[in-house]
């Protein structure tokens, strides 16, 4: 029968391995149900998206869930929440991202792609450049922010959306690839989006 070694050398069936952390999860999830109102998978619930932030050295108050992949250099400011399901890939030349931002469930971040290595047969080089992301920026879940592209402070990018471009500051974007929408005025609590197109006007805003 497989055994899982413990520390001191006494083994445990996978099985009773397997036992014990659902066991683990249904506890941590009833202590999250009670207390947060919420179901996590497993590693979510069970690690401090804060505390690992703070071992990977990102800013104060900075939060990243279990369930994000990091590749290469990736530099977080203060206060700045990273999602579950995220990537950000910082092996082509590094990811930067600024203090008060939101990275929405499932974005992709990357600063490298393969589709001139593809179509060449291997022949031709990774494309590969930095991305950053200034302050105060939210980034719509699923959206895809690509090699070289750099973001600036006071933006959104709406849900489902590619950003294959730079987007100036104070700018509202979204779409495949993505294209300006509106932008974002005032300051502290009067901060407001304001839209160019009738429909995003009177739905108040882009899925973001």
């Amino acid at each position: 029968m497989p055994c899982v070694s413990g520390s001191g050398g006494a083994g445990v069936t996978l099985e009773e391995f397997s036992r014990l952390l659902i066991e683990l999860h249904l506890a941590r999830e009833t202590v999250l149900r009670r207390e947060f109102d919420r179901s996590l998978p497993l590693a979510d619930g069970l690690f401090d998206r804060w505390e690992r932030a703070r071992r990977l050295g990102f800013g104060e108050g900075a939060s990243l869930y279990d369930s994000a992949f990091l590749f290469g250099p990736v530099t977080v400011g203060a206060h700045t929440w990273i999602g579950p399901n995220t990537i950000l890939d910082g092996s082509g030349g590094g990811v930067c991202i600024g203090t008060y931002c939101s990275v929405s469930a499932g974005v992709h971040i990357y600063t490298h792609d393969t589709v001139l290595w593809a179509l060449s047969g291997g022949r031709a080089p990774h494309r590969e450049g930095a991305v950053t992301l200034g302050d105060n920026v939210h980034v719509g879940a699923q959206s895809v922010i690509v090699a070289g592209v750099t973001i600036g402070s006071r933006c959104v990018i709406a849900a489902n959306s590619m950003v294959n471009r730079d987007v100036p500051n104070q700018t509202i974007v979204g779409g495949t690839p993505a294209r300006v929408l509106g932008h974002v005025e005032g300051e502290g609590t009067d901060v407001r989006m304001v839209f160019d197109k009738k429909d995003i006007k009177e739905s108040g805003h882009p899925s973001v």
